[in-house]
C-alpha cells in the first residue's frame, strides 16, 4: 500500500513538471512568429516566451506584464511629427499624432483613438483605483484611459511610450485587422 501511495506521487510530480513545460513556454521560433505578425494570423498564438525574444526588456515588461515606465522617461513624449502610433509588438495602429496633446503627466497622452477595433477597454480596480486599462486587440498592455482630457473627447488615453513605435507619415499604414 504505501509503495502504491509513492509511486502515485512520484506519477504526479512528474505529469506536473512536464505539462508546466508545455504551457506558455512552447518553443516558438522568432521567424515564424514575425510571419504570423506579417499575416495578420495567429498572433494570440504567439507564446510569452518568444515576444520576450522579440521585444526589448522594457516593452515586455510593459505589454506583457503591465508595468508602467517612469514619466517624463519615454522617448515618444517628445515626438512632435505627423504620422501614426502602432503597438510595439503586434505592430497595431492605435493613436495619430494629430489626437496628442501635452498633458502634463509624463507620458504620451491622446484625446482619440486612431483605430477603434485595435483597441480594448478593460476595467482594472488595481492599487486601490478605478481606471480602466487600455490594451491591444491582441493583448498588449498600452496604459490607462482617463475622463480629464482636452475638448472634444473629454478623454485621456495615458499611453507608455514603451508600449509604442512611430511611424511617420511619409510611411504607408493601413487599419490592418487580424483574422483569428
Amino acid at each position: 500500500m504505501r509503495n502504491s501511495v509513492w509511486l502515485m506521487c512520484l506519477l504526479g510530480v512528474i505529469v506536473g513538471c512536464a505539462s508546466d513545460s508545455v504551457g506558455d513556454d512552447a518553443a516558438m521560433p522568432v521567424e515564424q512568429a514575425k510571419q504570423l505578425l506579417a499575416e495578420r494570423r495567429q498572433v494570440a498564438s504567439i507564446p510569452k516566451s518568444t515576444w520576450r525574444k522579440m521585444l526589448s526588456e522594457q516593452q515586455y515588461a510593459v505589454l506583457w506584464e503591465g508595468a508602467t515606465e517612469r514619466p517624463f522617461t519615454g522617448p515618444l513624449l517628445a515626438e512632435k511629427r505627423d504620422g501614426i502610433y502602432v503597438t510595439a509588438g503586434c505592430k497595431l495602429p492605435v493613436f495619430h499624432a494629430q489626437h496628442k496633446y501635452e498633458s502634463g503627466s509624463g507620458w504620451p497622452s491622446f484625446w482619440a483613438l486612431y483605430d477603434a477595433e485595435n483597441v480594448v477597454l478593460k476595467k482594472d480596480y488595481s492599487w486601490g483605483m478605478k481606471r480602466i486599462e487600455v490594451l491591444s486587440k491582441c493583448g498588449e498592455h498600452l496604459g490607462h484611459l482617463f475622463e480629464d482630457g482636452p475638448e472634444p473627447t473629454g478623454l485621456r488615453y495615458c499611453i507608455n511610450s514603451a508600449a509604442l513605435e512611430f511611424v511617420p507619415t511619409e510611411s504607408t499604414v493601413s487599419k490592418p485587422r487580424f483574422s483569428d
